[in-house]
């Protein structure tokens, strides 16, 4: 009981972190570009918006500052349906994919990504995501923390968000 919580306050500290994080990277008044806007210079910031995306959310699926890219978080979700799918492993992979797709709108791989959280309701499928996530990258691996959550958007079993830096 007192892990569940201390894990839950963990995981709101970091998030509002991060948050905080952005929001000091993006200058006020500037612009949102499309992914496809040209490369940014040391101070230049760039709101990456996927194409892809049907809703009209509240953020940015990625903002490029320099040579760092803020990943927003990523749900697992069946385009077709807009929900997790049933299958563990398959919303593993379009998890994951989600996070590539930002990381390309960027120019950049999941070998880029230096720092990632995982957020997830049911600790025991850590080795399930594991497993998959390994096949993911081809050199080291980012510094990651796998945090138990609450329940997830749309019923998601995964929700995760990173910094990468283009090498």
């Amino acid at each position: 009981m007192r892990t569940d919580r201390y894990l839950k306050s963990k995981a709101v500290i970091a998030a509002i972190i991060a948050g905080f994080a952005a929001l000091q990277a993006v200058p006020k008044g500037h612009a949102v570009t499309p992914a496809s806007a040209e490369k940014t210079s040391a101070t230049e910031t760039r709101h990456i918006m996927l194409p892809e995306r049907k809703d009209t959310l509240p953020f940015s699926d990625g903002v490029l500052v320099g040579n760092t890219l803020y990943l927003a978080g990523k749900l697992g979700v069946d385009p077709a349906t807009g929900k997790a799918p049933a299958d563990v492993e398959q919303e593993i992979r379009l998890v994951l994919d989600a996070v590539k797709k930002t990381l390309a709108a960027a120019e950049m791989t999941m070998d880029d990504l230096v720092s990632v959280q995982v957020f997830c309701p049911d600790l025991s499928l850590y080795e399930k995501f594991n497993e998959v996530y390994r096949t993911y990258f081809t050199r080291n691996f980012p510094a990651r923390a796998f945090i138990g959550s609450g329940p997830l958007l749309r019923n998601g079993r995964f929700e995760v968000q990173g910094i990468a830096v283009r090498r």
